[in-house]
């Protein structure tokens, strides 16, 4: 991912791409300790996340989504895809779920909103390529 660091209107230094690399390493946790950890350290307590497949809220409804993308596609890892664009609170960047063999039958778009403290608040999920049923 690529550094995009931005200054906001008071002076606030705002890291877009680390608040996606802990996004990516909550939905990377597989353990449920680590899980736990990591999505408070990458979201706020009331932070939304939507998706096509989801609509869910707060930490508990965060890693519950995380648990199941993790029983639906075991051993798989989300990586990023691209370079992370960003301006005020707002980031945009792409991620593929790569399976064990190393194809990548998922890949996804992610519009989040920061908090003041770089942690995200919302997330609008998009997916750009799903398995074939």
């Amino acid at each position: 991912m690529s550094q995009n660091v931005q200054q906001g209107a008071a002076e606030r230094t705002v890291d877009h791409a680390a608040a996606a690399e802990r996004y990516l390493t909550a939905w990377n946790a597989t353990e449920e300790g680590a899980r736990v950890k990591a999505v408070a350290a990458a979201f706020t307590e009331d932070a939304t996340y939507t998706d096509p497949l989801a609509e869910v809220a707060g930490h508990d409804g965060l890693a519950a989504a995380i648990a199941g993308a993790h029983q639906q596609f075991p051993g798989f890892a989300f990586r990023p895809l691209g370079v992370v664009d960003g301006h005020h609170d707002i980031a945009r960047f792409g991620w593929e779920l790569v399976a064990p063999d190393g194809s990548a039958p998922v890949a996804g778009f992610d519009v989040v909103r920061l908090a003041e403290d770089g942690r995200i608040r919302s997330v609008l999920g998009f997916l750009d390529r799903v398995p074939a049923r």
